[in-house]
């Protein structure tokens, strides 16, 4: 493989960039990516209850030693868990840590204007699953 196959193989999902409404919560819940630069992207995302902070979560999607693309996770800022690239397609990206503990795979598939988000894995030996639906929103401040 080239380096520009390479570079390219490890492209990050630019579909995703922009600010997601989270669908059937409280105003304000919403998840965030940076444009692409560097060959990585830079997210967070927060969910409201009764008008207070209830979760938060910085997320980056960047290339590891090997030049393959990992999703970085850190719930409420604890230390980061990867996630490597499993599939890709063309508005749709599928990550997986299958020693972690709950979830093992992150996926993201985007349709328009909607993108569906979703965690699953094992917890307590069974299949678990949690859909997210967001919504294309103006980003606060443009």
């Amino acid at each position: 493989m080239t380096t520009a196959q390479a570079q390219e193989a490890a492209a990050p999902p630019a579909w995703m960039a922009g600010c997601w409404k989270l669908e059937g919560a409280e105003a304000g819940s919403a998840e965030q990516w940076m444009a692409p630069a560097a060959g990585q992207m830079m997210g967070m995302s927060r969910t409201l209850r009764r008008g207070k902070l209830a979760e938060f979560e910085f997320l980056q999607i960047r290339p590891n030693a090997q030049g393959k693309l990992d999703f970085i996770a850190q719930p409420q800022g604890r230390p980061p868990t990867a996630f490597g690239l499993k599939e890709q397609g063309s508005q749709s990206v599928l990550f997986e840590n299958t020693g972690h503990d709950f979830p093992q795979r992150i996926s993201y598939k985007r349709e328009g204007l909607q993108m569906q988000a979703r965690i699953e894995g094992l917890r307590n030996g069974q299949l678990r699953g949690i859909d997210f639906a967001f919504r294309k929103i103006a980003c606060d401040g443009e």
